[in-house]
């Protein structure tokens, strides 16, 4: 098994769409035309209810810890691989190729391929998400500060490879939360347990139909 082969499945891994799939399981067609038009737990939770979020959080959550602990598996464990592998199971979350490379933001994903790759690192950043949702009740604040805090703890714990994957990783759940940054700054962000109407994603657009399903 090359490198190349081990970092494109745990990819595939991750780009299953998870939320997509439970949307669909549970009668609301495509997730992407509800709410924010996200595909994570989050956006489920408002327009879904509780148990479709919760599928598709501990979905997204086993699925970034299979995309590593498969490379690991397949790559002899080499460090630079299984950190590799790490990325791409975000990358895939985020960009799938079953919804025409696109996706959700990485969060569940990336906490899952890290209590593999990082676990000792999680526990302080799972920390930091609990207090700031708890106490500001912003899943999206919460979210990009426990990214940030992570490949620090990252850096005192486990090697190079690791750290960076941690780095890379966090940078692709705060660039996709950009948009709720932006919201955050204006006030207009919803906070845990406001629920959205089953209605196009703001703008008025709706998210082209992708691969699955059709």
């Amino acid at each position: 098994m090359t490198p190349l082969a081990a970092v494109g499945l745990a990819y595939l891994v991750g780009a299953i769409p998870v939320g997509y799939l439970v949307g669909r399981m549970f009668g609301i067609g495509d997730i992407r035309r509800h709410g924010s038009g996200n595909i994570g737990a989050t956006n489920l939770l408002r327009t879904a209810g509780k148990l479709p979020a919760v599928l598709t959080l501990v979905g997204d959550v086993v699925k970034g810890a299979g995309a590593v602990a498969l490379g690991r598996a397949l790559a002899a464990a080499d460090d630079r691989i299984v950190a590799a592998c790490a990325v791409a199971a975000i990358a895939g979350n985020c960009w799938s190729v079953f919804l025409r490379f696109r996706g959700g933001k990485g969060g569940a994903t990336g906490l899952g391929a890290c209590l593999v790759l990082v676990p000792w690192a999680v526990l302080p950043a799972a920390l930091v998400w609990l207090v700031v949702t708890f106490t500001f009740r912003y899943v999206s604040l919460a979210t990009v500060m426990a990214s940030v805090c992570l490949p620090l703890g990252a850096l005192l714990l486990y090697p190079w490879p690791s750290v960076l994957a941690c780095a890379f990783g966090a940078a692709i759940v705060v660039a996709r939360h950009r948009d709720n940054l932006a919201r955050l700054t204006a006030g207009t962000e919803r906070r845990v347990g406001e629920r959205a109407g089953r209605e196009s994603p703001p703008g008025g657009r709706e998210s082209p139909p992708g691969v699955i399903g059709r």
